[in-house]
């Protein structure tokens, strides 16, 4: 036993002297010599200005102005064009300088059936009583009326008895005059646009739904813009559907402004506003349509009176023009007689005179209301509304 305790002792001994010996080795090792000189520090790019390179700048080569290959001009050089704006693209409407002259062969395919009746009639050899009946008949017929037509035929009468003799072309003279008679020459036929101590003109368009009132209006904004005025337009029919948004297609048709106003709303209101807008943008005119339901309706009528009093606060009304459609014959002038009671009907426009309507409404409406035709529509065209003019009209009814 104590010689295994002896072998560790010695053991224990040995060990602690071989470590100490490779400590002491490891001290007696020699440091590494000091530097002999400062190590080159790279210092980090510099942070990048406004409009710099974040990269580091490296070194280019460089030439002068006069070492760069300009263009010589024969390369073409694109050129950014500028947008091109959508610019709605404006009708021209024709002039109205004649324009009845230019839609004669139109109106008297349809209407010189009154004059070749007449004219046949008065050719006949012997005129008795039977003859000039059939003569009252054909102007009956034609619409004329009873009075005129009693006027006029007391007129043929007179005049062929002391003529005798009748050649086609004396006869033909002689019923253009007394036609002309009935139709009036020297009633005053202008549309009313261009007072005199103020600007714009009013001009408010009345009728029945179905007589082309809204159409006329748009008709009418293009015949005034083919003499060189400008005009606002008024979309006070607002309780027929669409017909504010068909005025406005006419209006943008020749650069004419509209105002319109919601759908059932007060029409009143939106002819007072036409008539500011049209003063404070300076326009000649201002053309006010209008409602045109049934003119049995007594509601109907008072909204009229009610527009016609508040357009009024701005100015005075120069035209109240009513749209009549000449096929309905003499139920058109039971119509013109309610209008007339209630907004002074200052002058009448004829449509649908190209179909088969009968001429002799025109002599009929005027004698009834006292107020002269002013415009005729011939067709469906644009630029078919026209000035009366009675010795083109006239001359259509009995033809070359």
């Amino acid at each position: 036993m104590e010689t295994v305790i002896l072998a560790v002792v010695i053991a224990v001994v040995v060990l602690g002297a071989l470590g100490g010996l490779v400590v002491g080795s490891r001290r007696k090792k020699p440091l590494p010599p000091p530097p002999t000189s400062v190590p080159d520090i790279t210092a980090p790019p510099a942070e990048p200005h406004v409009g710099d390179e974040a990269e580091t700048p490296r070194d280019e080569a460089r030439r002068t102005i006069e070492e760069v290959d300009l263009p010589d001009g024969s390369a073409p050089v694109a050129v950014e064009e500028p947008p091109v704006l959508d610019v709605p693209v404006l009708d021209v409407p024709e002039p109205t300088a004649g324009r009845l002259v230019r839609l004669r062969s139109r109106l008297s395919r349809s209407q010189n059936a009154l004059g070749k009746g007449l004219l046949t009639l008065l050719s006949r050899e012997h005129l008795d009583e039977d003859t000039w009946e059939e003569i009252e008949d054909t102007l009956l017929t034609a619409d004329v009326g009873v009075a005129p037509t009693q006027e006029l035929v007391d007129g043929l009468r007179a005049r062929v008895k002391v003529l005798g003799t009748r050649t086609p072309q004396e006869l033909r003279t002689l019923l253009r005059e007394e036609l002309l008679k009935l139709v009036g020459t020297d009633i005053d036929r202008t549309v009313k646009t261009e007072p005199e101590d103020r600007k714009p003109g009013i001009v408010m368009v009345v009728g029945v739904n179905g007589t082309g009132k809204t159409t006329t209006t748009g008709k009418l904004a293009r015949v005034l813009v083919a003499d060189g005025r400008t005009v606002v337009l008024g979309a006070a029919d607002t309780f027929r559907a669409a017909a504010a948004d068909q005025l406005q297609t006419w209006g943008e048709r020749v650069g004419a402004h509209t105002v319109r106003g919601p759908e059932a709303g007060d029409p009143a209101s939106v002819a007072f506003d036409a008539v500011k807008e049209g003063k404070e943008m300076g326009v000649d005119v201002v053309l006010i349509d209008t409602a045109g339901r049934l003119h049995t309706k007594t509601g109907l009528m008072d909204e009229l009176g009610k527009v016609k009093r508040v357009v009024e606060k701005h100015a005075p009304l120069d035209e109240v023009l009513l749209v009549l459609d000449a096929t309905t014959g003499q139920n058109g002038l039971v119509q013109a007689r309610v209008f007339a009671e209630v907004v002074d009907i200052t002058g009448i426009v004829l449509t649908k005179l190209d179909g088969t309507a009968k001429g002799g409404i025109v002599i009929a409406v005027q004698r009834e209301l006292g107020v002269p035709v002013k415009l005729i529509g011939l067709g469906e065209g644009a630029d078919d509304l026209a000035p009366f003019e009675p010795e083109a009209f006239v001359d259509a009814l009995i033809g070359e």
